[in-house]
């Protein structure tokens, strides 16, 4: 089976250096010097799929532009890459989004994923006037993607929840294909909506150890409800010809986060209600000492960024190592970003892409079937370093 990559638009602004943000956490002002317009958006969106990424999972919350709007503009400058849309099911009703959905998949041709983001953070959900605590969350998101599922089938839903109702729900025109369905969340209930509902269950990236424990967690539920489930992992990314190259790289964006702004932030996410930001919080405890917390696998992003707060640091071929570990645990998908996210899609896709389908475990999605026949030069090959647009 060939490794899925998606990489990731960043809809709140993108730097040489990290944007903060995430996980209730407002976006910091520093660094934020490409506004994400569309015309920037589409210029990586772009080089993904010309790179082979399958997706581009692009985020939600207050911090960023939407995700609905921003990727139905951007999917007209693409033309295979798909959208890992994040959305909150709290924001919408389960009608709506079924026919959003829907639609978004006729006007595209089928490039819709959905990313069911529960919301970990009362407050902010409280902003959009959601007043739930987070298991009543958790499960009218259960409720949510039941009414989904049955209307994207054909079926007329009715529906008395504990959160959510609808009578005689229904579409005119269902989706095709119908869009996978991405959810992620430790906690207890998290886990049960999972294995119910979801199509793939993404991690945040932590040691291989508690990724594992994850798997198996997730994979004992669904067979209880008769279900497999695929898996994940976010993670960011810095890849560079030499291990010494990319650490370096590490290092330079270590020295520009400011220490009242880490300090700030990280006493933001230490109240934050969700466990896996708790987990995340835990690799690094707040201080910038023992980073590299698994060979290759660096918190420092975590120090002011909410959500995903590691990143895989390393040559090409350690990189390649590092996911062939996670993909020897059961891990079969990858959700990628880095900074500068047009030239660090460069850098991955021309750098580590290549090792992988010379391992056997990838290959171009988007590869004219012709040319892997008569054995035409593929359009990717190694290079001594990454060629990239450079944005003024």
């Amino acid at each position: 089976m060939s490794l899925t990559f998606h990489w990731f638009l960043p809809t709140n602004g993108d730097s040489r250096n990290v944007v903060g943000g995430g996980h209730g956490t407002p976006a910091t002002a520093s660094g934020r010097d490409r506004p994400p317009t569309v015309a920037y958006l589409g210029q990586i969106a772009r080089a993904a799929e010309d790179l082979g990424f399958v997706g581009a999972l692009t985020p939600t919350g207050a911090w960023c532009e939407d995700a609905w709007l921003t990727t139905a503009m951007v999917s007209q400058h693409t033309e295979r890459l798909k959208f890992l849309v994040a959305f909150r099911p709290g924001s919408v009703s389960p009608t709506l989004a079924a026919q959003m959905a829907s639609t978004f998949q006729r006007q595209t041709g089928g490039r819709l994923l959905l990313n069911v983001v529960t919301g970990g953070e009362s407050r902010e959900q409280r902003a959009y006037g959601d007043f739930l605590d987070k298991d009543d969350r958790y499960r009218r998101t259960g409720e949510f993607l039941q009414i989904v599922r049955g209307l994207w089938e054909g079926k007329a839903v009715d529906l008395v929840g504990e959160h959510l109702q609808v009578e005689d729900a229904k579409l005119a025109r269902v989706p095709d294909p119908v869009p996978e369905v991405y959810f992620g969340g430790s906690s207890p209930i998290a886990g049960e909506i999972a294995a119910r509902h979801v199509d793939v269950y993404l991690t945040w990236g932590e040691p291989p150890a508690a990724v594992a424990e994850k798997i198996a967690w997730i994979r004992a539920l669904a067979e209880k409800e008769g279900r497999s489930v695929r898996f994940g992992i976010r993670l960011h990314v810095i890849t560079r010809d030499t291990g010494e190259q990319a650490w370096a790289e590490a290092r330079r964006l270590l020295e520009g986060f400011d220490a009242e702004t880490v300090r700030a932030v990280q006493a933001g996410l230490a109240r934050s209600e969700s466990e896996g930001q708790q987990r995340m919080l835990a690799l690094h405890g707040g201080g910038s000492d023992g980073l590299e917390i698994y060979p290759n696998l660096w918190a420092g992003i975590g120090l002011v960024r909410g959500g995903a707060g590691t990143a895989l640091v390393g040559s090409h071929d350690e990189v390649a190592e590092r996911i062939a570990e996670y993909h020897r645990l059961g891990i079969d998908e990858f959700v990628l970003s880095g900074y500068p996210h047009l030239e660090e899609a460069y850098w991955f896709g021309e750098g580590v892409l290549p090792r992988l389908a010379a391992q056997g475990l990838w290959k171009h999605p988007f590869r004219d079937a012709t040319a892997e026949r008569t054995g035409a030069q593929v359009p990717f090959v190694e290079r001594e370093s990454a060629t990239v647009t450079r944005i003024p």
